[in-house]
């Protein structure tokens, strides 16, 4: 626990209701039986499961928000539009899934809810959130680094294991590990809109791309002093069903050159916006 200060906490909260009312949407939290089995159903398709126990089921979600922890959705109306569940850790609130109905994405609804998250959970004299999320996503890595200005603290290889929703299935569950800082002049930052952008100017290559159109391919590439860049793929989810091989390739070029970068005491920087990690020693 730690005292974060009343004006960042209103300041959150300002920044948070402001989202909420430009998108025409109310973040609350759910409550009830039936509010929660909807949420469960929303993630479910959102992760295009068979069941919601393979992502996060109601009766979870019941415990959850019986002991104080974060259970939200966000209504346009009377409709639910994206669901948000997180639990306390030692000194975090860990986000462990957000979903936004697929039909509603990239409309700005996951950023208000991370807002709200924020505004919540420094409420409750918390300073961080943390979560993990697939390093080869390039929106949803942009999204964490820069919209919110949290950092990237570890990588981890397989974190889950075998997972089989609609999503992963097939595919080794590497998984970035997240730290916010809430009250850190970086969230501060993004939340007002300026986010950090890094500049890949002179950094060395480990993981690269070919130069062929639509032939994005891995290229390992040899560690040397200084900064440090490892490409993404622009679309892994859209290449894991049009070619299985080529997406294990980048998984394992990533994973190899970011474990060893970081092994040798490198942290990562941030992420431009065309899918470039950077390092720095």
């Amino acid at each position: 626990m730690v005292d974060t200060g009343i004006d960042v906490r209103d300041e959150a909260w300002r920044v948070a209701r402001t989202a909420e009312r430009r998108l025409g949407i109310e973040i609350r939290d759910l409550t009830s039986l039936n509010d929660q089995q909807a949420a469960a159903e929303l993630l479910r398709r959102v992760w295009r499961a068979d069941s919601a126990d393979q992502i996060v089921n109601a009766g979870m979600m019941r415990a959850f928000a019986h002991s104080g922890n974060y259970v939200v959705g966000a209504y346009r109306s009377s409709t639910l539009v994206a669901v948000a569940v997180g639990f306390f850790g030692a000194d975090h609130l860990h986000s462990h899934v957000t979903g936004v109905d697929p039909a509603g994405q990239s409309g700005g609804v996951g950023y208000a809810v991370k807002l709200h998250q924020r505004a919540w959970t420094l409420a409750r004299g918390v300073g961080a959130v943390c979560w993990t999320f697939d390093p080869l996503i390039r929106r949803n890595a942009y999204f964490n680094l820069h919209k919110l200005g949290a950092r990237a603290a570890a990588y981890l290889p397989d974190f889950y294991g075998a997972m089989d929703d609609g999503i992963n299935v097939g595919d080794p569950s590497d998984r970035m590990y997240i730290r916010w800082e809430l009250a850190s002049p970086a969230a501060i930052a993004a939340a007002e809109g300026h986010g950090p952008d890094p500049d890949p100017a002179g950094a060395t290559i480990l993981v690269g791309r070919t130069d062929a159109p639509g032939a994005e391919a891995p290229v390992p590439g040899i560690p040397a002093p200084g900064r440090l860049a490892v490409a993404v793929p622009a679309d892994v989810e859209r290449m894991r069903g049009t070619d299985a091989a080529l997406a294990a390739r980048w998984r394992f070029a990533v994973r190899e050159a970011m474990v060893t970068a970081l092994d040798r005491g490198y942290r990562i920087e941030g992420i431009t916006r065309d899918g470039w990690y950077l390092l720095h020693p």
